[in-house]
């Protein structure tokens, strides 16, 4: 199997308008580094002309790979294809909107020259609005709080990764991926340096609200079982606020007679505990997904075609979640390698 030195994952979902403005400027800062490198585009299933344009940039040039799938199966499932696809020594991840800059490779390559098999860039908050910045700063305060694993404001999937720390990445064969707890989960030697956050170069964000919201619950429930200890509490919490409250009437009884009962204070009282015992189903549900989830077994994600097997005679491979552990020994195309596993 070819390896090279440097291999850049790129996910891209409707980047139709700035894929080749963003292909000029990762060549432009590659090049004089004079390290032998691979761009491995993943197409998440765009509906814009994605996938043409990155076929184009194979066709036209060697040092490009890229793989597409059948449908939108998100960003994890993306870079999680194009982790397996990587061949180089250290390889980055990186959007192709141009708000993870590219002349910042240089620098990540010099830290990973230095030993470090984690390379992280971290952008800071300029630009954003004060709402969207304080709820940020509250999320990963809890998040620190919550989870099993360390995750910064500010680290996202821009970073640079070791070719021993990819295989970690790798050997994790979970269903429901949640990358930032996965990198910080894996340890190594990991440095870190912050950027002025930039603008997307063209089109708009695919991440509204509502999508990060889920994200974020993904990320409390992926590496910590803490909501459901939090449920216990609040359990044993108002069962002790039960107990008081009845030795409470028992004592008014006893000094002052029977009263009339209090509908209002009723009514409370089984709203609120309906309202926690719903909660607590929802949080229990979730795990459970999860569970059902996993023990299904179904591949992360369906390969359309790749630049091995291109537009001409179409590739469809479902990759399962143990397709890396024994590809690597075989060819240098990993969903091609999968399709003996999948099929």
């Amino acid at each position: 199997m070819k390896t090279c030195q440097v291999s850049v994952v790129v996910p891209c979902f409707n980047e139709d308008e700035v894929i080749e403005a963003f292909h000029r400027a990762l060549v432009s800062v590659l090049e004089p580094t004079r390290r032998t490198f691979e761009i491995c585009y993943v197409d998440d299933g765009s509906s814009d002309r994605t996938r043409a344009r990155i076929g184009s940039l194979a066709t036209a040039d060697r040092r490009v790979r890229y793989t597409s799938f059948s449908r939108n199966f998100g960003k994890e499932a993306a870079m999680l294809a194009g982790l397996r696809m990587s061949r180089g020594d250290a390889v980055v991840l990186m959007d192709a909107d141009l708000q993870h800059p590219p002349e910042l490779l240089p620098r990540m390559l010099e830290l990973r020259q230095r030993g470090y098999d984690q390379v992280v860039a971290r952008r800071d908050r300029t630009g954003e609005g004060a709402l969207r910045t304080l709820l940020s700063t509250a999320y990963y305060r809890a998040m620190g709080r919550c989870m099993d694993v360390s995750v910064i404001d500010g680290e996202g999937d821009f970073r640079l990764l070791s070719r021993t720390a990819v295989d970690a990445v790798l050997a994790l064969p979970e269903t429901n991926r949640f990358s930032k707890g996965i990198f910080s989960w894996i340890g190594f030697d990991t440095a870190a340096f912050t950027y002025r956050n930039v603008r997307r170069a063209a089109g708009s964000s695919k991440w509204g609200g509502r999508h990060l919201l889920n994200y974020g619950i993904d990320g409390l429930i992926s590496f910590n079982t803490r909501p459901l200890r939090l449920a216990i509490h609040a359990g044993l919490a108002l069962a002790l606020a039960a107990l008081g409250y009845a030795l409470w009437i028992i004592a008014d009884v006893a000094l002052h007679g029977v009263g009339v009962p209090g509908y209002t204070t009723l009514l409370t009282a089984v709203v609120a505990l309906g309202g926690i015992q719903l909660a607590t189903l929802g949080v229990i549900g979730e795990y459970v997904g999860r569970i059902y989830c996993e023990t299904k077994r179904r591949p992360h994600y369906v390969v359309r075609e790749t630049s091995e097997s291109p537009y001409g005679s179409p590739n469809f491979v479902a990759v399962d979640a143990d397709a890396d552990a024994n590809a690597d020994a075989d060819t240098g195309s990993a969903p091609a390698r999968a399709s003996a596993d999948a099929g």
